[in-house]
């Protein structure tokens, strides 16, 4: 999204779309729920859970770090890979008004 086209959209909808745009993968949520359950884990230890390539998991890495949603500190040559809270919190919060914010009707539009 252009520089200029997003001065249109509330902070609220960018947040969420960029949030959307990390968990737009089945890979991406397999990362997410590897690292919600262990709280922190190694690349190496990942790429053994999935059924995908070092190189794909490291992208797929590369996309949550830049979502904010996890964080990485390097540990020699390895990366520990973990879960930022702070920004998973504005995450669900973020996400979850969207979702919130639908009324079901007993009369349908469609």
């Amino acid at each position: 999204m252009g520089t200029t086209k997003t001065a249109a959209f509330t902070q609220a909808d960018i947040a969420a779309a960029k949030y959307a745009k990390a968990l737009a993968h089945p890979a991406r949520i397999a990362i997410l729920r590897i690292l919600v359950e262990r709280r922190a884990c190694i690349c190496g230890d990942i790429v053994e859970e999935l059924p995908l390539s070092q190189s794909t998991v490291s992208q797929h890495l590369k996309e949550l770090k830049e979502s904010g949603l996890i964080k990485g500190d390097v540990e020699g040559k390895k990366v520990c890979y973990c879960i930022d809270a702070q920004v998973w919190q504005q995450a669900q919060q973020v996400l979850g008004g969207l979702f919130a914010g639908y009324l079901p009707r007993h009369t349908s539009c469609c």
